[in-house]
């Protein structure tokens, strides 16, 4: 069941689907209390055993309680469990308490700032308090007629309300490889070489911003990339494809059509005074785009097709929180300060204020300018960039969704991008953003993609290996024994840390051995991830999500079940051998290494599992059978006339398709395999 409650006037966000009568506006709520009307807090008590799940993507637990995050989609490169905010703002959580086996949903739809105490300020109190532009507030119970669990159940009945996730092709799903600093057409092409050579398996080249012409959205510098539209169609002969970046901000250039054509046409986001607000990102001075523009949204998104003519498949949006470092008012506002400081003697408060001069404008700068917003009587009004902030990725996503798909009717893009609010999971996935290579955000991945899978994100993944620093051997692999069960599968890292691509090792068996697991997997997860997209559930779920009634399983933050049959528990501590693992019901054992498989037979219970830097073990549920195909060098090579089978179940039903149709339906494309 799900109520809605109005507060102020909300501006549209996109996000809900599904229409939901308002109850009285100001009406007492199910659940907690309003205690501010606008902008609106609402407190609710917590029980000493309640636990809280979702937010998409923070950092933390799976449960949520006892800290405080912020919804305000932030360029967090330097990320780690204290950050209160990265690059999405995903509104919803379940509060549960497994003594009595109740619980609820809530959803603040707003594109305003959220903030979230979850028991932090005081244990036993829960405060959300929201911004200044009005918020639609859902709140969701069981359906005590559905076979689902109750937590499953709730988050089911959300998922609908906000509507189907987004399907990529099926290429999408085997491994990509991505660098900061692939800077010419022959770096390009030594990747690939040195990936077929060594017999690793891939899909998927990604090009930063190293290939533009001067960081300008839409253009190929020609000397470093002579012929694009050849390069990518001769790597399309051999399985690969490109998917270069596209950033929010548009070069301030004179001649460069895009930036003229936004200009002249009032595309771009506006100061008060009217003027085109300027700010300072890769390529310099640079505007917006205004996204809640409809004629600005399908000019920024038709651009695409430039690229798509040339042959590219997929893309990735960045810096589109949007991030920026600074725009010509808070430069001058920094110089003017510098200068003052000049020659003064600095003490511990007056240094402090020198050294955070630049950085503490940013807050300033999303202040400072406006977008039209359309209104439901076809009118539009102009509303300041910061009441709205968390849905500009969000709409860039968006446009870009809508036009690939005007662009390319028949057959699917690959699109995912850095910031996002909920509604843009029905256009494109997302990455995590800029992690670096420690264990700890490797763990972090586990905890963050199944709360993603609660707000409607299913393709979804962190930077394997990390995007900062340098990573190790041992991290790699680990990293890559989760990544083999995740959809979006991308080895990425920045230009100034070591090279991370899986030959920069030396011996590459063992990096064969675990990539060619994921080639095996690639129907099953295809299958699962498209069952999950069309019924409404999650690809990816926390083990107690399944056993909500089991208290070793809902504190088990560490292991995820994945898809009907799979059950995961990654590696992520250094030098470990292996880990314990706690099995809710009985399994079966499945030890995957160069391409053999060994399996045992495990009753529910917990057990202390060695795993080798060249293995993977993953688990089969009771009951069910998971195929695994022979590996194979890239998704389009795998064959899925034959299979072997792990787990005791007898039969399984394989979602199958070309790989490319937007025609997406279960009926008539599930085949029954049986051993």
């Amino acid at each position: 069941m799900i109520e809605k409650y109005s507060f102020g006037t909300p501006v549209e966000t996109g996000a809900v689907v599904e229409h939901i009568d308002t109850a009285i506006q100001g009406a007492v709520m199910q659940f907690g209390r309003v205690t501010e009307n606008w902008p609106l807090k609402w407190e609710y008590i917590l029980e000493e055993r309640d636990r809280i799940f979702g937010l998409g993507e923070h950092q933390r637990g799976i449960d949520k309680r006892g800290f405080k995050y912020d919804s305000w989609c932030s360029d967090a490169s330097c990320q780690n469990e204290l950050t209160p905010a990265l690059y999405g703002a995903h509104n919803f959580m379940i509060v549960f308490n497994p003594l009595t086996q109740t619980c609820f949903g809530i959803f603040f739809d707003t594109a305003s700032k959220v903030e979230w105490d979850l028991g932090f300020t005081e244990q036993s109190v829960l405060t959300v308090t929201t911004g200044d532009t009005g918020a639609d507030v859902y709140v969701i119970t069981p359906d005590e007629n559905s076979s689902l669990s109750i937590l499953n159940n709730v988050v089911h009945q959300f998922r609908v309300l906000i509507g189907q996730s987004y399907i990529p092709p099926r290429w999408a799903f085997g491994f990509q490889q991505s660098r900061w600093g692939y800077k010419t057409e022959e770096d390009v092409r030594t990747v690939v070489k040195n990936y077929r050579e060594n017999d690793l398996p891939l899909d998927a080249v990604c090009l930063d911003i190293d290939y533009m012409d001067s960081y300008k959205d839409f253009t190929v510098d020609q000397n470093k990339f002579p012929n694009l539209g050849a390069l990518s169609q001769d790597l399309k002969k051999d399985g690969i494809r490109l998917i270069p970046i596209i950033d929010a901000g548009v070069k301030v250039q004179d001649g460069y059509d895009v930036y003229e054509t936004g200009r002249d046409s009032g595309y771009f986001c506006k100061k008060e005074n009217g003027e085109d607000f300027v700010v300072g990102v890769w390529p310099g001075r640079s505007c917006f785009p205004d996204f809640e523009n409809p004629d600005a949204s399908r000019w920024f998104g038709m651009l695409y097709k430039r690229l798509t003519d040339q042959g590219i498949e997929g893309f990735w949006n960045d810096m589109n929180e949007p991030a920026m470092f600074y725009s010509d008012e808070s430069l001058k506002e920094a110089f003017d300060k510098f200068r003052s400081l000049e020659g003064q003697n600095l003490d511990v408060q007056s240094f402090f204020e020198f050294t955070g001069i630049h950085t503490n404008n940013l807050l300033e700068d999303y202040q400072r300018f406006y977008q039209n917003v359309a209104k439901k009587d076809g009118t539009s009004e102009r509303v300041r960039h910061d009441k709205i902030h968390n849905i500009y990725g969000s709409h860039m996503t968006r446009a870009a969704g809508q036009s690939l798909r005007e662009i390319s009717p028949d057959k699917r893009m690959l699109l995912y991008s850095r910031a996002s609010c909920i509604g843009s999971h029905r256009y494109g996935g997302i990455w995590t953003g800029d992690n670096a290579s420690t264990w700890g955000q490797l763990e972090e991945e586990i905890h963050m993609i199944p709360s993603l899978n609660m707000v409607g994100y299913l393709y979804t993944g962190a930077d394997i290996g990390g995007f900062g620093s340098s990573c190790s051997r041992d991290l790699l692999l680990r990293w890559l024994a989760l990544g083999d069960f995740i959809p979006l599968m991308r080895n990425h890292c920045a230009w100034d840390g070591r090279n991370q691509e899986c030959y920069a090792f030396g011996d590459t068996s063992a990096f064969k051995s675990v990539l060619d697991l994921r080639y095996a997997l690639v129907p099953y997860i295809y299958s699962e991830y498209v069952k999950a997209a069309l019924s409404g559930t999650m690809y990816i779920r926390p083990i107690g999500f399944d056993f909500p009634a089991d208290r070793h399983a809902l504190s088990t933050e560490d292991e995820l079940f994945v898809g009907e049959g799979i059950l995961i528990a990654p590696v992520y501590k250094q030098n470990s051998e292996g880990r314990y693992v706690y099995l809710p019901e009985d399994m079966t054992k499945v030890v995957w290494k160069d391409g053999k498989v060994t399996t045992e037979e495990k009753k529910a219970g917990s057990y202390y599992i060695y795993v080798g830097l060249d293995e993977v073990v993953f688990f089969v549920r009771h009951g069910c059978l998971v195929p695994l195909a022979k590996p194979a060098k890239d998704t389009a090579s795998i064959d899925t006339s034959s299979f072997t089978f792990v787990g005791d179940g007898e039969r399984y039903e394989l979602y199958d398709d070309d790989g490319f149709t937007r025609d997406i339906r279960l009926e008539g494309r599930l085949h029954v395999l049986s051993r």
